[in-house]
């Protein structure tokens, strides 16, 4: 459905997208704190699929989510689980505020390997980008210091894997819908998740059922929040307000948990976030009237 560009309401739905995502990332420090990572994906599966229900019900049901790409999805889904799960791991191990800087390496990942997989052309503009976020990397990471933290490790392989998975979501998205994707991650990770919940489960307290509804519900609406502001402007627009999640998560571990962010790791996010501005100033623009 084509609407009216509108830029106020492009912020309005950033603006719920920034809420949940840095929700999230604190009710699933608080969540991991009681329950294995393995229960807490898969309860946020479980979850998140009968709050998505109404809307597969109103998209026709069931017979609407099927797809001729079985593969592609299980492929998707077995990447974005792992990386998923490095996610969560991460923020047990490192500031909050640093495992959202080292997950916006995401769109340099995803240029390279749109580049390998899709036939996408690598310009100037992108290459600085790629290069710009390598040396954010290093410059957070500091491998030279010789005391690399295990955390920062898992969170750049969290980064990774999600490229890897949006670059395949790039491609379904030729045949599938938004919604069909979203059924089959569900549906696929809560198989996946299954056997490893059951093996080390424990009932939630009262609550741990809180932290884990946040996480449902943030992890499965907040991506409703970002495609309905693409539909109202462009990426080059919609993407730049996503960058608020660094220091707003970075206020977050501040204030729940006294974290603070070093000078390293605010220079490193600051030439990461530009190699994404480049990145995105380099991508054509969508014609005007379609959704991005």
């Amino acid at each position: 459905m084509t609407r009216q560009p509108s830029k106020s309401m492009a912020a309005l739905w950033m603006a719920g997208w920034l809420g949940l995502m840095v929700v999230i990332a604190v009710a699933g420090r608080e969540a991991a704190r009681e329950l294995h990572l393995f229960q807490v994906m898969e309860l946020r599966s479980t979850l998140g699929f009968l709050m998505l229900y109404p809307l597969i019900r109103s998209a026709g049901g069931f017979a609407a989510m099927a797809t001729a790409r079985p593969w592609s999805h299980i492929g998707r889904n077995l990447v974005h689980y792992a990386a998923q799960y490095c996610w969560f791991a991460a923020l047990l191990m490192i500031p909050i505020g640093q495992v959202v800087a080292i997950e916006f390496t995401m769109p340099i990942w995803i240029a390279i390997l749109a580049a390998i997989f899709l036939g996408e052309r690598l310009n100037l503009g992108k290459i600085t980008a790629v290069v710009l976020g390598l040396i954010g990397v290093i410059v957070i990471v500091r491998p030279a210091t010789g005391t690399v933290e295990p955390g920062q490790l898992i969170a750049l392989a969290a980064a990774f894997g999600f490229a890897i998975s949006i670059t395949i979501v790039k491609s379904l998205t030729r045949t599938d819908s938004t919604l069909t994707i979203m059924f089959w991650m569900l549906i696929i990770q809560s198989a996946l998740g299954f056997l490893p919940a059951l093996y080390v489960w424990q009932w939630p307290s009262s609550t741990g059922w809180i932290w884990i509804v946040v996480i449902a519900f943030c992890g499965t609406f907040s991506h409703y929040c970002m495609a309905r502001a693409l539909t109202y402007a462009d990426a080059t627009i919609v993407i730049p307000m996503d960058f608020l999640r660094v220091p707003l998560t970075a206020t977050a571990g501040w204030l729940l948990y006294g974290e603070r962010l070093d000078l390293y790791t605010v220079l490193g996010a600051v030439l990461i976030l530009s190699g994404n501005l480049l990145n995105l100033r380099s991508a054509p623009r969508a014609p005007a009237g379609k959704p991005a």
